[in-house]
């Protein structure tokens, strides 16, 4: 399905987004592990998040769903059974790296496959620490790409210092290291999200924190609790530079996810002179609240450094606001946009480019020189959701049409994007705000 996307007046809206993708992950495998069985509610029925339910079920996890984003999971403290086949991962690379540290540590072999992008995706960074617990992973693809071949085994604990500041890195260790012998440990070069740190805690797995390093120790496992998913923050920054850079715009998103290490973005649209407000309602597990934002000319800024970890997946419509915004953004330590479902910097330059944005390509990042009109343009996606929906976006603030091509990528995180999309940008007359609710039990999350 291609989208057609015209120039959009300013507009003013109070939305949901559907559930947290990185959340929705670490719930199902948490309550897998899980001494009997868990709720989950507000899941996201995304299709990377599919396939980790699919995973667990093929190992042996009885998962039920009465509505479209309530999970019952049936916990097995962490007693799985061998698949009678391969497991597809589709094109979810936390899958595939944050299942292996579990797999790694079973008394059977497991064969997890992916799509063709995901077979493009690198996971020696994965490979390498497990392997020094004792895992013995082969990956069939060239240079350590997918498929990957896991036989299980006793492990042992180790001491880490990551080279990169990477979630799914520190996931995937501490994720084994619940089956490990003694202790395990991870120190990263900056904080990356902290979503299974507090997952584990919620669950009620000790660990310890000290700075840069986590800390846990072998032989625990969650204890049997429901849980509540909050909205994506990252599905929510689309319409928050959407409303950021039209001045006259004011958009409030409700039941939102305010984990410290995912809300980069609001910091940066801050700094480029967006007006931004959070308000918190709980932080129990996972904080989430709400956050308003009022449209205004936005200036360029500089993103670097510790900030990247905390807006990885944002960089691409951050990058959107860069065109809208006066002056030179720099964007750089973002190398690794390069090993995601495509090539992000490349396309988010060629892409920029080809909607009239001054875009220098660096090898670990971009320069963009914003503020002239953009003008409508033929994109593909690249297979690549956040590319799509970013330039969506971009579509919003240009001359002309933009359309969007291979559109499918966008059902791995959020289904129903391009319909919020039409029922924001609809030529109203009322004053009042559009509101645009989730159906299901997604906005029951108080």
């Amino acid at each position: 399905m291609d989208w057609n996307i015209q120039k959009a007046p300013p507009f003013n809206c109070e939305l949901e987004v559907p559930g947290d993708k990185s959340i929705s992950h670490r719930a199902v495998m948490l309550a897998s592990l899980a001494d009997g069985p868990c709720v989950i509610r507000g899941f996201l029925p995304g299709e990377d998040c599919l396939s980790t339910k699919e995973a667990f079920r093929k190992l042996g996890v009885q998962i039920e769903r009465p509505t479209n984003t309530t999970l019952i999971i049936h916990g097995t403290g962490g007693r799985f059974t061998a698949p009678d086949a391969a497991i597809d991962c589709g094109n979810s690379g936390t899958t595939m790296r944050l299942i292996s540290g579990l797999l790694a540590a079973q008394s059977f072999q497991t064969r997890l496959t992916g799509d063709a992008s995901l077979s493009k995706r690198p996971m020696k960074r994965i490979m390498d620490p497990l392997s020094l617990m004792g895992a013995r992973i082969t990956a069939e693809g060239e240079q350590e790409r997918p498929p990957l071949l896991v036989e299980g085994g006793a492990l042992r604990g180790i001491d880490y210092i990551s080279p990169v500041a990477s979630a799914q890195i520190k996931s995937a260790i501490l994720l084994a290291g619940l089956f490990a012998s003694g202790t395990t440990s991870v120190t990263e070069p900056h904080l990356s999200r902290d979503h299974t740190e507090r997952m584990f805690e919620y669950f009620g797995i000790p660990l310890k924190r000290e700075g840069l390093k986590v800390t846990i120790e072998g032989g625990a496992r969650p204890q049997s609790r429901d849980f509540r998913v909050p909205g994506d923050v990252s599905s929510a920054a689309f319409w928050l530079v959407a409303a950021a850079a039209q001045p006259g715009a004011r958009l409030r998103v409700n039941r939102v996810g305010l984990n410290p290490s995912r809300t980069g973005l609001l910091g940066t649209l801050a700094r480029m002179g967006a007006r931004v407000r959070e308000f918190e309602h709980s932080n129990v597990g996972e904080p989430f609240g709400t956050i308003e934002i009022e449209g205004t000319a936005l200036k360029a800024t500089r993103i670097a450094g510790k900030e990247i970890p905390n807006v990885i997946d944002e960089l691409p419509i951050l990058s959107v606001a860069a065109a809208l915004a006066e002056g030179t953004t720099v964007i750089s330590d973002a190398a690794e946009l390069r090993v995601k479902e495509t090539d992000r910097l490349a396309a988010i330059a060629s892409h920029l480019k080809a909607m009239g944005v001054a875009v220098v390509e660096k090898p670990d990042g971009l320069e963009i020189t914003g503020g002239q009109p953009l003008r409508g343009a033929r994109l593909d996606s690249l297979g690549d959701h956040r590319i799509a929906m970013a330039f969506a976006i971009a579509g919003l603030f240009a001359e002309g049409e933009t359309v969007i091509t291979g559109t499918d990528c966008v059902n791995t995180s959020y289904p129903d994007f391009y319909d919020v999309l039409r029922q924001v940008t609809a030529l109203r007359t009322s004053p009042d705000p559009l509101i645009i609710r989730l159906g299901d039990d997604q906005t029951d999350i108080s």
